[in-house]
């Protein structure tokens, strides 16, 4: 057994290790073949060679990481643990609340992943958000979408869904259009009603400032001076998702959300996945990948993704 000793000298070690050596604690979860000890200004780590120079690597990214914004959640440590290769830049403004929500709730991106979407939507008018579920990636979606609403960058919020689980057949459903839609939407109501008052979010609503729709009825328009987003993105057919993309208009913003391991379509090409291919590297395009270290759920979800992460659809 190897000792290897590494200077910790950008940040305050105490700042670094996190109130009860929280961020410590995660370190070492990470590293459970390694022993490592913290003394003042140095860790101490104890183990094979490989081991030593890989955890050597990946400490000072955190560090790195640490020293330039001053802060590091739970699940970035552990990304750039398990994604050396991880670009870790994200501007300090994607630190910064997104808006304020209902009773003043403060709403940020929780993670990298969601900051990278802040960030990408700043820069490019299409953004492809893909990631297993509980990441946050639609709500970091509308959280965006209902800023620029408020900024006034847009003039309405457009949120929309393949709505397979009824096969896009609506008619037989009983009542009015919202009331066939609820079931399937829900989802996206949950979110507008963290961010905007009931009464408001009502009259949003019936003045058709934010339209809650499926993905059918996006045929045939021009989506102008709009933030749109599409949910779901893995549940579109190859026609729907180029249908959905062509309607983007003139001061438009669009964010696609998906999770493959989700798909509900029978065998066949996902209209997310050839859209990405199709457009990666096209410029306004940007496309941001989240993983399991981005879910803000309830801790289990992360373990339960992870179990079926090497599973077959059925």
């Amino acid at each position: 057994m190897q000792e290897k000793i590494i200077k910790i000298n950008k940040v305050d070690p105490k700042d670094f290790f996190g109130p009860q050596d929280r961020n410590l604690k995660i370190i070492k979860s990470n590293f459970p073949d390694l022993k490592i000890v913290a003394r003042g200004d140095q860790i101490k780590v104890y183990g094979n060679s490989n081991e030593l120079s890989d955890f050597e690597e990946k400490i000072h990214k955190i560090i790195n990481y640490y020293s330039k914004f001053n802060n590091i959640e739970d699940n970035l440590i552990t990304s750039l643990v398990n994604s050396p290769d991880i670009d870790i830049e994200t501007s300090k403004k994607s630190f910064s609340p997104i808006l304020h929500g209902v009773n003043g709730r403060i709403i940020k991106a929780k993670t990298f992943n969601q900051r990278k979407i802040v960030d990408s939507i700043e820069n490019n008018d299409l953004v492809f958000a893909v990631g297993p579920a509980g990441t946050g990636k639609t709500y970091t979606g509308i959280a965006l979408a209902v800023k620029a609403l408020k900024n006034k960058n847009v003039k309405r919020i457009i949120l929309t869904r393949p709505a397979i689980e009824a096969g896009e057949n609506l008619g037989f459903l009983p009542g009015d259009l919202r009331e066939k839609l609820d079931p399937y939407m829900q989802p996206l109501y949950d979110a507008l009603k963290d961010m905007i008052p009931s009464e408001k979010l009502k009259k949003y609503l019936d003045d058709e400032i934010i339209q809650i729709a499926p993905l059918a009825f996006m045929r045939g328009r021009t989506l102008d001076n709009a933030f749109v987003i599409l949910d779901e993105g893995q549940n579109t057919s190859s026609s729907q998702m180029k249908m959905f993309l062509t309607r983007m208009g003139k001061n438009a913003k669009f964010i696609v959300t998906g999770d493959p391991g989700q798909m509900d379509l029978p065998k066949g090409i996902s209209g997310i996945n050839e859209a990405i291919k199709l457009l990666d590297g096209t410029k306004g395009v940007a496309i941001v990948s989240l993983d399991d270290s981005d879910v803000v759920r309830n801790k289990l979800v992360k373990k339960i993704i992870e179990a079926y992460k090497n599973t077959p659809n059925k």
